[in-house]
């Protein structure tokens, strides 16, 4: 395969992943559009997944404030950054490594260091929207060793929206298709708009949702799930409401 092939296959886990830093589908995008007119504009591209991270990466460092400027909680902190490369986007800690520009041992101990900062976070209430029983146990299981408390569960869209209203939970975690054919997103959108709370999606099909178009979300978890994914996109959507308050 060539550049433009690689390319392809990768973009929506370059969306995934600026997306989840920044906290905005919209900057998120940006900053790979950024990235993608830097390769292009090289005169000897990458052309594998772990050259196009480093490239992005490299666009995500450039577009990012003064770190000493930032108080408190820092989403796109690279200890943060580490976390994402190794849970989320599955790389190995040599390659996150090379990705970050530093050692693998530094990696490491920023991987520590994100830990850390997941037993700082505040414990907040998280509602589950998720028609498959035994997904919709395991992902609370995760939720709650973290922490959080689990305060309810919905397999249509009409019953989350319902529950939420009732709940007022500080975090969504939502499947895009639910039992009765209805839409998760849907909910989502309604819950958001009414409480302002951060939803992290849970599907199968992760690239239909990163397709760079208007409205597509920020947090994606893709089915099926590690542990530790859920932790660290869970905490990442929680650090980045935290940071914005």
């Amino acid at each position: 395969m060539g550049v433009a092939d690689n390319l392809e296959r990768e973009l929506p886990y370059l969306r995934r992943y600026a997306r989840a830093v920044t906290g905005s589908s919209q900057r998120g995008d940006a900053i790979v559009e950024a990235a993608i007119s830097s390769l292009i504009a090289n005169e000897d591209p990458a052309d594998d997944r772990l050259g196009f991270f480093t490239n992005l990466e490299a666009a995500i460092r450039d577009a990012l404030p003064d770190p000493q400027a930032a108080a408190g909680l820092d989403p796109a902190s690279r200890s943060r950054r580490a976390l994402l490369l190794t849970s989320m986007e599955g790389f190995p800690v040599s390659d996150a490594a090379t990705i970050l520009g530093c050692g693998a041992e530094e990696v490491g101990e920023l991987m520590i260091e994100a830990e850390q900062e997941l037993t700082r976070s505040l414990q907040t209430s998280v509602f589950v929207m998720e028609d498959e029983p035994l997904v919709a146990a395991h992902i609370s299981q995760i939720v709650s060793e973290l922490g959080h408390d689990v305060v309810g569960q919905a397999v249509t869209r009409d019953q989350a929206v319902e529950r939420c209203r009732a709940l007022k939970p500080n975090l969504l975690l939502a499947d895009v298709q639910l039992a009765d054919g209805s839409s998760g997103a849907d909910a989502a959108a309604i819950i958001t708009e009414e409480l302002g709370i951060p939803v992290v999606f849970i599907t199968a099909y992760p690239q239909k949702l990163l397709m760079g178009r208007d409205g597509e979300p920020v947090y994606l978890i893709a089915k099926p799930f590690r542990p530790d994914m859920v932790k660290a996109v869970v905490s990442q959507a929680l650090i980045q409401k935290l940071a914005a308050q």
